[in-house]
Formats: C-alpha cells, sequence, structure tokens
C-alpha cells in the first residue's frame, strides 16, 4: 500500500465538516461511490428487516415530532397578531383597549407544551433508531468476524493488514454512524419539507412561489462551487495521506535516517509535501465556505421579496401580521431541510460503498468445509507422511510436484535452501493453511483433511524466526502456550528454555509486563520465551525456524540447548540458515525455486557433490575465511 493511500480515511468513510457534523465545508468533499448501489442497499435493507415494528415505530414519532414543531410558528403569528392588534387599538385611542395578555400566556402556554412534546418523540426516535443501529451493526460485526476466522491464508496473503483493518472496522463504524444518525436526519428533513411546504401554502401561496423561486439559484451556486471545491479537496487528501505516509516512514525509520544524515533531505521533503497541503487545503476551505455566505445572501434577497409582498397582503387584509413572522420562520426552516437532505444523500452513496467493501469479505472464497464426520488422534506419535503431494499458489504453475517424504516419530527434518525457495510453503502445507492441488499429506496414518484445523494445528508447536509476543506479563506470554497450565508448570517450561535465570533478574520477574513490541527485553531473551511457551505446549510435531542470526554467541548457545532440550523425542521439521547446525538431522530436504531438488543425509549430500554440497561448503568456507 502506498503511503498516499495507507494513511487516509476508509475509502467508506463520511466526509464530515468541522465539529463533526455535515457542514458546508464538507459540501465539496469527494465521495466514494458504490458499484452497485441498487444491489447493496437491498442487502443491507435485509439486515434491517428483523427490526421492521421498531423502524415503524421511528418513522411515527419522526412524524410526530417534526408535526409539532411546525405548527408552533402559526400558533406564535397568532400570539403576534393578538399583540399587535391590541398596540393599534391603543394608538387609536379606543377606548377600554388593552392587550389580551391572557390569550397570549395561553398561546405560550400551548407553545411550550407543543416544544416539549416534540422534544419528547425526537428522544424516543433516536433511542429506537439507536438500539436498531446498534444491533445491526452488532450482527454485521459478527458476521465479518466469524467470516475472517473461516478465511485461508492466501487471503490475509493478497491483502495488506490496513485494507482489511478498513474493513471490518472503520467501514462497519461507518453504516453504524449513518444508520444512527442520517437515517433519522433524512426521515425527519423529508417530514419537514413536506410540513413547511404545507404550512406556507396555508398562508400564501403567492409569498410560497417566491421562496420556491430563490431555491434554483441556491442549487446552482452551491453546485458550482462544489464541483470547484471537490478538486482542491482531492489533492488535500493526496497531500494529506503523503504527509501521513512520510511522517511515519520519517518517525519509524529515524534511526537509520540519523545514521545515513538524511535529516535536511528529510525535512526539505516534509516541506514540500507540506506546502502542497497547505495551498490545496486553504483553497479547498476557502472555497467550500463561500457556499454559506452565498446561501445566506440568496436567502436575504427572498426574505426581503417575502416581506414586502407580506406586507402588501396584510394592508390589503389578505392575511395578518403574525403570518409574516410564521411564513419568514417557515422559509427558514424550508431551505435547511434541502441543504440537509443533499448532505445525507452524500453520506448515504459513502455508506452504501462501505457497505460494498464489507459484503465484499462476506463474499470471499472461505476455507474448504471441515470432514463431516471428522477423525482425531488420541496419541499423537509424530509420523508423517507426503504422498504424491503437488502444490501451485496459482493452479497453472506448480510449485510442487509429486514430492514423496517419509518422517518417522522423533526424526529431525531439516528444510534448507535460499531465500524465496519455497521452506516455508512445506510448512503451510503441513498445518494445512493451504490446500493441496493433488495427493495427501498424512499423520499417524489419517489424511490431514480428515482432521478438523484445530485438532490438526494442535498437534504442532512453532518457534518462527519473527517472535510473537503480547502486550501482558510474561507469565502470561509462556502460559498462552497451554490453556489452564498451572504457574509451576510455567516455571519449569521456563526453566527448560532456559529462560528462568534472566526473567528472575528482571525487577518484576514474571509480572514484567512486556510493552507492545517487547523492546523491554533482547532479541535472544524473545525467543527462550517462545521456546518455553512450546515447551508448556508439549506438541508431537515441532516447526523451528532457526533464529539465532540476530543474537550474540553466548545467547545463541543458550537458545541452540533449550531448542535441543525441545526437540528430544520430537519430530521436528527445522528451516535451517546456517548449514552447521543440522548435520545431525535424519533427513535434510533441499529446496530450490520452490521445489525439493535433493534429499538425504548430511553425508549423502555431500557424497552426490550437488546444489547442498556447494552450499555447505559456501558456508564452511566463507566462516573459515572470517576466522
Amino acid at each position: 500500500m502506498s503511503a498516499d493511500s495507507k494513511n487516509q480515511p476508509s475509502e467508506g468513510s463520511p466526509r464530515r465538516g468541522p465539529g463533526g457534523g455535515f457542514g458546508p465545508r464538507g459540501m465539496g468533499m469527494p465521495v466514494q461511490k458504490a458499484k452497485d448501489f441498487k444491489g447493496t442497499l437491498k442487502r443491507l435493507v435485509v439486515y434491517l428487516k428483523p427490526y421492521k415494528l421498531q423502524l415503524i415505530s421511528v418513522l411515527i414519532t419522526a412524524i410526530i415530532s417534526t408535526i409539532f414543531s411546525i405548527v408552533s410558528p402559526k400558533i406564535m403569528g397568532k400570539a403576534t397578531t393578538k399583540l399587535f392588534e391590541g398596540l393599534m387599538m391603543k394608538l387609536k385611542g379606543v377606548p377600554g383597549a388593552k392587550i389580551d395578555f391572557d390569550y397570549i400566556g395561553h398561546i405560550i402556554l400551548l407553545l411550550v407544551g407543543l416544544y416539549l412534546l416534540s422534544a419528547i418523540f425526537a428522544y424516543l426516535q433516536g433511542y429506537i433508531m439507536a438500539g436498531v443501529a446498534q444491533k445491526t451493526v452488532f450482527h454485521l460485526r459478527k458476521e465479518v468476524e466469524e467470516k475472517l476466522n473461516r478465511m485461508p491464508l492466501k487471503y490475509f496473503d493478497s491483502k495488506t493488514h490496513g485494507e482489511i483493518l478498513s474493513r471490518a472496522v472503520n467501514d462497519v463504524d461507518n453504516i453504524s454512524t449513518t444508520l444512527q444518525q442520517s437515517l433519522t436526519q433524512l426521515i425527519t428533513s423529508v417530514v419537514t419539507l413536506v410540513g413547511v411546504i404545507v404550512m406556507m401554502l396555508s398562508i400564501s401561496p403567492l409569498m410560497t412561489l417566491i421562496v420556491i423561486v430563490t431555491l434554483p439559484l441556491s442549487f446552482i451556486a452551491t453546485a458550482n462551487i462544489a464541483k470547484k471545491s471537490q478538486q482542491y479537496f482531492k489533492g488535500q487528501q493526496k497531500s494529506l495521506g503523503q504527509l501521513n505516509g512520510h511522517v511515519e516512514e520519517m518517525y519509524t525509520g529515524h534511526k537509520v535516517v540519523k545514521v545515513f544524515g538524511h535529516e535536511k533531505r528529510s525535512s526539505e521533503e516534509f516541506e514540500k509535501i507540506n506546502e502542497k497541503l497547505y495551498q490545496s487545503g486553504w483553497k479547498a476551505q476557502f472555497v467550500s465556505g463561500m457556499i454559506m455566505p452565498l446561501m445566506s445572501f440568496i436567502n436575504n434577497i427572498g426574505y426581503v421579496l417575502v416581506s414586502v409582498a407580506g406586507g402588501l397582503l396584510v394592508t390589503k387584509k389578505a392575511i395578518e401580521i403574525g403570518d409574516i413572522q410564521a411564513f419568514i420562520q417557515y422559509a427558514r426552516q424550508f431551505s435547511q431541510p434541502i441543504a440537509q437532505t443533499a448532505q445525507i444523500a452524500n453520506v448515504i452513496q459513502s455508506t452504501i460503498a462501505s457497505a460494498e467493501r464489507v459484503f465484499e469479505i462476506l463474499d470471499e472464497t472461505e476455507e474448504v468445509p471441515e470432514a463431516v464426520e471428522p477423525k482425531d488422534i488420541p496419541s499423537p506419535e509424530g509420523n508423517v507422511r507426503f504422498e504424491h503431494v503437488s502444490f501451485g499458489y496459482k493452479s497453472d504453475e506448480l510449485l510442487i510436484e509429486d514430492m514423496n517424504i517419509e518422517v518417522k516419530s522423533g526424526q529431525k527434518v531439516a528444510i534448507v535452501g535460499p531465500t524465496g525457495a519455497g521452506k516455508t510453503t512445506l510448512i503451510n502445507l503441513l498445518m494445512r493453511f493451504y490446500e493441496l492441488n493433488s495427493g495427501k499429506i498424512v499423520i499417524d496414518g489419517i489424511d490431514t483433511r480428515e482432521l478438523k484445523r484445530e485438532k490438526l494445528r494442535s498437534l504442532f508447536g512453532m518457534v518462527l524466526q519473527d517472535t510473537w509476543l503480547f502486550n501482558s506479563t510474561i507469565l502470561d506470554n509462556i502460559a498462552y502456550g497451554r490453556e489452564g497450565a498451572s504457574e509451576t508448570e510455567i516455571i519449569a517450561a521456563a526453566k527448560a528454555a532456559n529462560a528462568d535465570h534472566f526473567i528472575r533478574t528482571l525487577p518484576d520477574g514474571y509480572e514484567t509486563i512486556l510493552n507492545e513490541e517487547a523492546s523491554n527485553i533482547s532479541q535472544g531473551q524473545k525467543q527462550l520465551l517462545t521456546i518455553a511457551r512450546a515447551i508448556l505446549a508439549d506438541p508431537a510435531i515441532l516447526i523451528l525456524d532457526e533464529a539465532t542470526s540476530s543474537v550474540d554467541t553466548r545467547t545463541e548457545v543458550q537458545i541452540q540447548k533449550a531448542m535441543d532440550y525441545l526437540m528430544k523425542g520430537r519430530t521436528s521439521f527445522v528451516i535451517a540458515h546456517r548449514l552447521s547446525t543440522i548435520r545431525d538431522a535424519d533427513l535434510i530436504l533441499v529446496m530450490n525455486h520452490g521445489k525439493v531438488i535433493e534429499k538425504g543425509t548430511h553425508t549423502e549430500l555431500l557424497a552426490q557433490g550437488g546444489f547442498y554440497a556447494d552450499l555447505y561448503n559456501s558456508q564452511f568456507t566463507g566462516q573459515k575465511n572470517v576466522g
């Protein structure tokens, strides 16, 4: 994933204005569109079907809440009319003329009641919709999580971690936000728009026509500005991604930057990208920021025309003075839902794109199903046999053809070859991370395809070159090897792995918390902990990736002793980097370009004088020359 893409927001995330709202500044942002809008929308609606009654309740509460808030301006207009009539009668000197405060008081109480009821129904609408949204997304997340657990390793090999995380987390969150907020906003906006038009027409069709005529002007102005600002927003997003990528690279590799003296070049690159971001950023914000003032200007012209027309109608006694006040409030309410609906339409487009990306995960090809009647190996011995095994990552390009290997219980098998020879592929096949094209792998007389994957993988213990430790105590990290292991068993495993001594020298001993990168202990110490974990697991078959290349000689001796203890009495597959460490192997498989080109013992392979002999002699000669 390129620097300018991996740090950008999820393709499906809604573009928000300042403060998280869908404000005018966000109107020019580029919107990710779905490839199949209708199909994805229908599929998303299926997830909402179980909550039909709740959604009907949301619609009803939204309509009631909006109606109460819509009728309020007209009622308030009656109070204004009554106040105006009382003042006019007083000014004319009509005997006994006074302002009817009792009537106005009743109107105010009625308005308070209406606004209170509107708020209660709005609260109920939000409460019900929050429940529907969270339950829907809960099920969707669960489906995604279960699906990812059923995915073959090749899916994860073909996608970046960031992309999978973006779909499983960001895109699902985007759907959640839209269901909870935008859907209710859309319902409210549509009901408000219809209600406001009805109320305006009931006051004056002429003034309603004036308001509606100003709308095209707003649309034309907004569309032109949005189109212009979108270009700048695209540039802003691209520059932001490049800047994030550059900063991440420079700070994660700051030691390398300092060693090679590239601080100045790094700073210059930062300045260059930052300048591009500044230019596109301020243009995007300035241009999109013109939308609001321009809309206000057009709307204000509309209010002036409405006021003039309203004044003329009042003089002709066609409407009352309070109706003008009510109408201006409606005119203000009229433009708001239109702008909201336009923005929500963009958000929904973006959400459907997110849903499409999530559904793409759910539609991926899963692992081959488990055996209908799976077998079990109650007392595993570790006999392994490859029978006519053929495999290729692509069906037309086989890496392994007609491989036949027999490994007896307790034997040590070394896999050697240059980088990229296919050593790890063999291990992946053994643990059934990939499916064979033909042939079979048999463990203790049972085809691995007849075992449940979980049972198969529980037969193996792994110590890899890349140590995997998590953010917790050393005790917990070792205990990961076997569920329910006692503290005594964990410490015994650590002693067997030659790890107990260094653990006890740490300030908190076994309760020492490893940080996220486990950088508070050395590489060699990490390796000893993974060996302790494998000893605790007590597997029948071991997979070892020699990992002593980046440790000092003393630690290497400790690791080698721990590995020798671990391999005792167990079938072991060792990916060897230093050929001097596997001279005692019962079988050596020499791999190159994904194929086993030689096999035999160390003595047999040297006698053949082939690829292995050349490899061994080159290493041995190199070591002698260094010495």
